[in-house]
């Protein structure tokens, strides 16, 4: 292996004129002299790739837990830490048990479900440990995205039983009609990174867990005229919502970019520049629509849109040109920017950072993006380049079945946590803080920075 090498150096430091003559490039070479080896190049990149990838993605659990502590009160923004650290651990634990298995194992019941490889972890399996640090964070990822949504009033043991829930069971069954090569896949399905797999499902248990759960005390207002007023909470710290952004901004490079699954794959690049544009016109949108709306331009908005066009690209970032994910970012970034108001203000369901707006809205539009604008031969071809609708029916009907999936079952999960364990915290424990009253503690010690309401 070792004089391999020495040649392989050898051939690219003496022989460029040679390469240049004959047309040969330096991977063919290297490819010739690799053909024999168990483990090539390839294979070391794509370990590297996603190892890298997947650490990418571990920072956005960072990333949520700030923009989530930053858009709500001081006085939960412990406890919101919490919930992000132990969603991920126990989350990882259930998810190696059974949501692997449930996602990847042995197709069954015309696929379905995953039916092996449940508690797995063969000694000298390399592909397995690869494959599942790369699986887990984005297991996470969908459990994550709930805490946002029923911030500020959720039991903390309810919410553990709930994140194991879904990592082990909701998140890899539907998860396996996709990625695991069930029957949605079978149909030629495309979701390159998760608006479907990860953010729709994440979405729908966040919006049914806030319905659910109710809104915070004193966030809907009932007039002796029987009209409604809405109370905002601002967030107490914007700049950790900011930071937050960028964090998540930035394992989206991870998120998108790595599920290519070949670190010597060069759609690398694409995804890397869809995803970047599809950010920053997803901003875009949302501050041209809060400036026309709130005659202003609205931070915490405009925050959002970013996260808003993130998720709508996360499908179709590696069937789409630049000019589609400008479009998409920011067509993004006005979806939600409406879709909030439309929650909070319409269905009077109180969702503090937005969640349901950004992961489920826009990561239904985002995977019905690939049946439009979707040009890639042999993958998805969408609409505006000639390949009809029929990818758009089969992106839909995936939107369709994973949403009623995801919907129901998060919903009766709720629906029994609140009858049995409790789901939310009492009413003078919701005042107090879910810091003091769930943690015995404080995020600011000392410091006198907010009121009980």
């Amino acid at each position: 292996m070792r004089k391999k090498l020495w040649l392989i150096v050898a051939l690219i430091l003496c022989a460029g004129a040679a390469f240049a003559q004959d047309e040969v490039s330096v991977a063919e070479v290297v490819e010739l002299v690799m053909v024999d080896e168990e483990y090539t190049i390839r294979d070391a990149l794509t370990m590297v790739w996603l190892f890298l990838g997947a650490a990418l993605v571990f920072i956005m659990q960072a990333g949520f837990a700030l923009v989530e502590a930053g858009l709500t009160r001081a006085k939960n923004a412990g406890n919101i830490i919490m919930k992000n650290l132990m969603d991920f651990c126990f989350g990882a634990v259930v998810y190696w048990a059974l949501g692997w298995g449930f996602m990847y194992g042995a197709d069954a019941l015309g696929g379905l479900i995953g039916t092996s490889d449940f508690f797995k972890g063969p000694m000298g399996d390399p592909a397995f440990y690869r494959d599942w640090f790369f699986q887990v964070v984005f297991a996470a990822t969908a459990a994550t995205i709930v805490s946002g949504a029923m911030a500020e009033r959720t039991q903390f043991k309810s919410y553990l039983i709930y994140t194991c829930f879904i990592s082990a069971f909701i998140y890899p069954i539907s998860g396996h009609w996709i990625w695991g090569g069930g029957w949605l896949a079978n149909l030629g399905f495309h979701d390159f990174a998760g608006s479907t797999v990860v953010h729709s499902v994440g979405g729908w248990a966040a919006l049914m867990g806030a319905a659910v759960l109710g809104p915070r005390i004193g966030k809907y207002v009932k007039g002796k005229d029987g009209g409604i007023s809405v109370k905002a909470y601002p967030g107490h710290n914007i700049v950790f919502a900011a930071l937050g952004v960028f964090l998540l901004w930035f394992g989206w490079y991870g998120f998108n970019g790595a599920s290519t699954l070949d670190g010597a794959s060069p759609d690398i690049a694409r995804v890397c520049v869809t995803t970047t544009l599809a950010a920053s016109t997803g901003a875009i949108g949302a501050l041209l629509t809060s400036w026309i709306w709130f005659k202003k331009p609205d931070v915490s908005m405009t925050l959002n849109g970013a996260l808003a066009g993130l998720v709508a690209i996360t499908a179709p970032c590696g069937v789409v040109s630049p000019g589609a994910s400008i479009a998409i970012g920011i067509l993004g970034g006005v979806l939600v920017a409406l879709s909030v108001e439309f929650i909070d203000k319409v269905l009077k369901i109180d969702d503090p950072v937005g969640a349901s707006s950004v992961h489920l809205v826009c990561g239904i539009f985002g995977t019905l993006a690939v049946g439009i604008w979707g040009n890639v031969e042999g993958v998805a071809v969408g609409v505006l380049h000639g390949g009809g609708f029929r990818q758009l029916g089969v992106q839909a009907l995936g939107v369709l079945a994973v949403g009623a999936w995801a919907a129901a079952t998060s919903l009766i999960l709720f629906l029994i946590l609140k009858a049995t364990t409790g789901l939310r915290v009492s009413h003078k424990e919701e005042l107090i803080g879910l810091d003091l009253s769930e943690h015995k503690s404080e995020a600011y010690t000392g410091f006198q920075i907010f009121s009980n309401l």
